[in-house]
């Protein structure tokens, strides 16, 4: 079971503390070993019920790797101190964003999860792949805003 268990999961290794990463692997050989399912049932367990059973995970990588570009029109630097633009105080860099990944030609469905990654996304229905990058964005987020 453990090397079935290993190769469900081989995000494991990524775990560097021994002791976590081998209690993590446990709870999963216990949980199959008090279940009627074997490891290869995985795959036909849904990932929601309310949702579709596919994501576009070339949508999300591209969203969250083209979610702040547009910060590169938000902020300047003036005398070696960072603000931010003119540009920036009428337009932030989700508007920014999708502008410069449409003049790229990025796909629509991209485009979204840039459009939507922020606070603007909250007045628009996100798909469940901008759900993930906006999830994904203000965990890094929300935490330190008020330090």
């Amino acid at each position: 079971m453990r090397e079935a268990v290993e190769r469900l999961w081989p995000e494991l290794d990524w775990i560097v503390d021994e002791g976590l990463r081998e209690s993590v692997l446990q709870t999963w050989i216990l949980a199959f070993e008090q279940s009627p399912l074997e490891p290869d049932d995985l795959n036909e367990i849904p990932f929601t019920l309310k949702v579709p059973d596919w994501i576009d995970m070339d949508v999300v990588i591209a969203g969250a790797i083209l979610a702040d570009v547009g910060k590169l029109l938000e902020y300047e630097k003036v005398d070696g101190q960072l603000g931010q633009s003119h540009r920036g105080q009428a337009l932030r860099h989700p508007f920014t964003g999708v502008h410069l990944a449409m003049a790229c030609g990025v796909p629509d469905d991209v485009c979204h999860l840039i459009a939507t990654h922020a606070a603007e996304g909250d007045l628009v229905t996100r798909t469940t792949e901008a759900f993930i990058v906006h999830h994904a964005d203000f965990m890094s987020f929300d935490p330190f805003k008020n330090l």
